[in-house]
């Protein structure tokens, strides 16, 4: 791996920053003054009562209601992922979930226009446009700068004054079809509670269901990586190269034994979890993480089994056969272990920090393999080396 790093030299001690540090703040000041829905302005001179900061996605609500008609005009405003991507906002008026939401989506056609559907999200799987339980007029739908606003009036059930919200992005439109969103925290906590009358909303994001999917995950994700993505490398490794050394024996079996049995329950565990997880989002689908999965879990049990149930002795005529079976089994479950992590990775998006911390262990233990690769091809050939020279 490299880094980098800002060097200096003469030149930038004389630079003048009495011009650059204005032309900083001239670059900075359009985002920072964009960052808060009160500083959003509308074409057409539109005006809302309140507005609210929504807290995931980078999204704003802007409303007024008018109780006597039970009349909520709204502007939406928020950033999908692509410029061909989606928006949404919808209110949800059985539960705080997507499913049975009344949505408003707006994207780009073919053409670059912007439009606006309505949408009943009955379902995880493949949405069409819909009639939704509300009325809903004058929906209009803008494109700026890589921002999409959708504009509407709804007309809501007379003293339905607080309601659950759902917003969501998404990068992909096929036809005038919305494709699958994301799955990351943001996506995952961006509902909540309005209040219309007040002005206040409050998110979900410290919701129990929510926080216990994304603790699930987390836990997951975490076990995997502990125990087939460090425990069961460090077990081979033990494996490989103490046993070249006489005095390691048989020490070296027990640790690697220990090693790839804990490696193994802790990996459980995580497959456990995983399961968990798959139970509780019908509809949401990683096939290669899962099918990778399946294969490594079941190459690991396998080896269990027979590593404890079929394991000839050493002078058996067999035994030659059973080392093959082990080595390749064991280094197969060890590269699917790995290249699944990184797609745990990838379906979790953590923080940078962590697959950085996986990818250094992983490197620290490569390296760590060479050298004792190295270094025991040395000894095995001095001890060749000495066993001819007693023969002769």
């Amino acid at each position: 791996m490299a880094s980098f790093a800002l060097g200096s030299s003469s030149s930038s001690k004389i630079t003048p920053w009495i011009f650059i540090f204005p032309l900083f703040l001239l670059t900075i000041l359009p985002s920072i003054s964009a960052s808060t829905c009160s500083s959003q302005k509308f074409s057409m001179n539109k005006n809302f009562e309140f507005c609210n900061d929504l807290p995931q996605l980078s999204s704003y609500l802007h409303w007024s209601y008018d109780s006597s008609k039970s009349s909520l005009n709204l502007a939406f405003v928020a950033t999908p992922p692509k410029p061909t991507g989606w928006i949404s906002w919808a209110i949800n008026p059985t539960s705080t979930g997507m499913i049975g939401s009344q949505s408003l989506i707006a994207f780009r056609q073919s053409n670059g226009q912007m439009i606006v559907k309505t949408f009943n999200i009955t379902g995880y799987g493949p949405i069409s446009p819909s009639e939704i339980a509300f009325e809903v007029s004058n929906m209009v739908g803008e494109y700026s700068g890589g921002e999409m606003r959708i504009f509407a009036t709804m007309i809501l059930p007379k003293n339905m004054t607080t309601i659950n919200q759902v917003w969501q992005v998404g990068s992909s439109v096929e036809g005038e079809i919305p494709q699958k969103h994301a799955f990351g925290p943001a996506n995952l906590n961006s509902k909540g509670t309005l209040d219309l009358l007040k002005g206040e909303s409050s998110s979900s994001s410290s919701g129990g269901g929510s926080n216990s999917r994304l603790r699930d995950r987390n836990i997951h994700g975490v076990l995997n990586a502990v125990g087939w993505g460090i425990l069961m490398p460090i077990g081979a490794i033990i494996a490989r190269y103490l046993r070249t050394f006489e005095s390691a024996d048989p020490a070296w079996f027990y640790l690697h034994v220990g090693c790839q049995v804990s490696a193994y329950a802790v990996g459980l565990a995580g497959w456990i979890t995983g399961l968990k997880l798959g139970g509780k989002s019908v509809g949401v689908r990683y096939t290669a993480h899962r099918n990778i999965g399946i294969a490594l879990f079941s190459l690991a049990t396998l080896q269990v089994f027979s590593a404890l149930l079929l394991r000839p002795n050493k002078d058996h005529k067999f035994r030659r056969y059973w080392n093959y079976y082990h080595h390749s089994v064991g280094f197969t479950v060890i590269i699917l272990s790995v290249i699944n992590i990184f797609k745990g990775f990838n379906i979790l998006e953590p923080e940078m920090k962590w697959k950085t911390a996986y990818a250094s262990v992983i490197i620290v233990l490569g390296v760590i393999a060479a050298l004792l690769e190295v270094i025991t091809w040395i000894v095995v050939l001095r001890r060749r080396k000495s066993a001819n020279r007693t023969k002769l």
